[in-house]
């Protein structure tokens, strides 16, 4: 099972990516792996390792050698079922998801959207930590958009976790080689218990005191703006924004910003 185990993490197959191709959940695929002899597993699931792996028998798992041919055949095989999947998906009335979206795109977010889905319904037994953790998610989508740094955080992370080799840099490499360093530099640092909450608190105050100032900012521009929406809503002799009056009324409020520039 040990060499199984390899073999799965050179051909870069996670237990999710496996769970869904033998049709079961995640923690079910943690259970299979515990077991000390593939032969323990149910047949079928067994048969469909076999396959994937292309081989005829348990007995042929130290044979294999992982290299770019085998790795392709491996993933021309998971990939027809993710196709299959994937079609199977867009037929019922959650289709539009997968709308404008290539191949690879799609597979991505049915695995996203498989792995979210199952630890999800498992959200009451962990007290709904699982939904704040998904919740924060959201938040951190939201804001990748507005700041480059997130993107090298996701980096960091899939190398800190081992699925992706140390030196792959798919961004600015030097910011991110940067960010890595002073990111490892940190988290060493609170791994290693060597600061303590009294040494940090002024840095925390600090961090606090930025949150704050942004979120005043937010609150008054979004006051500005509501003020600029009242403005030019009584100008019009409108009192409310519709699909029929939008574009005017929009128009109207970049012109009363103009106003205060000049």
């Amino acid at each position: 099972m040990d060499r199984l185990n390899e073999i799965l993490h050179e051909l870069g197959i996670s237990k999710v990516k496996l769970a869904k191709f033998l049709g079961v959940s995640r923690q079910m695929i943690y259970n299979y792996l515990e077991l000390d002899d593939i032969n323990k597993w149910p047949k079928d699931k067994k048969v469909l390792l076999l396959n994937l792996l292309g081989i005829k028998s348990a007995d042929e798992l130290g044979q294999i050698k992982v290299d770019t041919d085998y790795i392709l055949s491996v993933e021309s095989r998971i990939n027809s079922l993710f196709d299959n999947t994937i079609k199977s998906e867009a037929s019922t009335d959650a289709s539009t998801i997968y709308e404008g979206l290539g191949k690879k795109q799609k597979e991505l977010l049915s695995n996203i959207i498989g792995i979210l889905k199952e630890n999800l319904e498992d959200d009451s037994d962990h007290g709904g930590d699982i939904y704040n953790q998904y919740l924060y998610l959201y938040h951190f989508i939201q804001a990748m958009s507005t700041s480059k740094e997130l993107k090298y955080i996701l980096g960091y992370i899939a190398k800190a976790a081992g699925f992706i080799k140390p030196l792959e840099y798919v961004f600015d490499e030097e910011e991110q080689f940067m960010f890595e360093s002073i990111m490892f530099s940190a988290m060493t640092l609170y791994n290693g218990g060597g600061v303590s909450k009294t040494k940090i608190a002024e840095s925390h105050r600090r961090f606090i005191n930025q949150i704050e100032h942004k979120m005043e900012e937010k609150m008054s521009r979004t006051m500005e703006l509501n003020t600029i929406k009242v403005q030019a809503l009584k100008e019009l002799g409108y009192t409310e924004i519709n699909e029929s009056n939008a574009t005017e009324v929009f128009e109207k409020i970049a012109e009363i910003q103009s106003r205060k520039v000049s």
